[in-house]
C-alpha cells in the first residue's frame, strides 16, 4: 500500500466496458508528513474518496485484488481513506 493525496479527477466517457461505472481519480504519492513524493497516478476509486483527501492506494497486480477491480485492466486502486498518520508516537497528519 502507498500513501497519497487525491489532487484531481479524470473523466472518460468511453472506456473498456468492464470499467463502466468506475470513478477515476488523480493521486500524488506523499510521505508521512504530507510532502509529495512521486508523479501522478490515475486510480480507480473503490472508497468514494474526494479531491483533497489522503488515501491508501495499491498499484500493479495488487490493484486487481479488490472486489471492484478483480479481473479488470487496472493499475491503481484507492482502497482506504486515511483519518490520521502517526509516526513514532507523533501525529504527523490528521484529516
Amino acid at each position: 500500500m502507498l500513501l497519497g493525496k487525491v489532487v484531481g479527477t479524470v473523466v472518460a466517457t468511453r472506456k473498456e466496458p468492464t470499467l463502466d461505472g468506475s470513478t477515476f481519480l488523480l493521486v500524488r504519492g506523499m510521505d508521512a508528513e504530507g510532502k509529495a513524493t512521486s508523479s501522478l497516478v490515475v486510480a480507480v476509486d473503490a472508497m468514494g474518496a474526494g479531491v483533497g483527501e489522503v488515501v491508501l492506494y495499491a498499484s500493479g497486480s495488487s490493484a486487481r485484488q479488490t472486489d471492484m477491480t478483480k479481473d479488470r485492466p487496472v493499475d491503481a486502486v484507492i482502497m482506504a481513506i486515511v483519518d490520521q498518520v502517526v509516526v513514532e508516537g507523533k501525529l504527523t497528519w490528521v484529516k
